[in-house]
Order: C-alpha cells, then sequence, then structure tokens
C-alpha cells in the first residue's frame, strides 16, 4: 500500500481499545498519532462506514469501538483502507516483440495478487486484541 491509512487507522484502533470505556475525541487521537485532527475524522469516517467504529460530533462527541476488539479482524481494517494494490501496479507498456516485455505485465499481475493474498491470510488471523496486546 502506498499510504499510511492502514498504520493510521490501526492507530486509532488501538487507542479505542486501550482507552475502553472513553469516548476519545480526534484532538486526542490526533495527539498520539501526531497528525491534523481533520485526517483522523476523515479516517474515523470510513472506519464508522465500515461498521468498526461508532463516534458523535458536539462538545461531548468523540469516538469508540463499535465491537469488540477480538471480533476485528486486522484483514478488515486492512480492507476498509486499502486503495491500491500492496505493490502497486505498473503502467508501463512493454515492447510486445520482446520476450519478457509481452509477458512481463501478466506475471507481474500473479505475482501481486499472491502476495496481496497470503498478507491478507496473515491479517485473517490476527485481530485488534492480538496487536493491543503488545502494548501490555
Amino acid at each position: 500500500m502506498s499510504n499510511a491509512r492502514f498504520a493510521v487507522s490501526l492507530h486509532i484502533l488501538t487507542l479505542l481499545k486501550r482507552f475502553e470505556g472513553e469516548v476519545l475525541s480526534s484532538a486526542f487521537i490526533a495527539g498520539s498519532i501526531n497528525i491534523n485532527p481533520a485526517t483522523v475524522r476523515k479516517e474515523i469516517g470510513n472506519l464508522k462506514k465500515q461498521g468498526l467504529v461508532t463516534s458523535k460530533e458536539g462538545k461531548e462527541g468523540g469516538t469508540i469501538l463499535a465491537k469488540p476488539a477480538q471480533a476485528i479482524l486486522l484483514s478488515e481494517i486492512y480492507r476498509a483502507v486499502k486503495q491500491t494494490p500492496l505493490l502497486g501496479k505498473n503502467k508501463n507498456e512493454p515492447n510486445p516483440l520482446c520476450d519478457v516485455g509481452r509477458q512481463i505485465n501478466h506475471h507481474l499481475d500473479d505475482l501481486y495478487k499472491d502476495v496481496e493474498e497470503y498478507l491478507e491470510r496473515r491479517l485473517e488471523k490476527l485481530t485488534l486484541a492480538d496487536f493491543v496486546r503488545k502494548f501490555d
């Protein structure tokens, strides 16, 4: 993935688990991540759309987990923020008269698909609760 959305979203969810029972503001979360609160609100909006968090606006507003951390798979988070394939996409049109050029994109696509599937299978085995335990 060519951006930090997975890391930011996992950071948000980790904080929500660590401060379970408290409603966390985007300013508090942004302070931990060291990014702009608007970016945090954007990611929270996406996580809310995916059913991972609930939030309310206003003075007493904030965000909490929508379901138990042991019910949130890291693969769910990954899919919620994934915009591009992990290794990217080859946009080059190689020379079709070259033995390598005419086949490379097909073989790269297969390789990228295999890597993506491996990553998702690995993330399917880990929950948010598993990840948060690393901070104990």
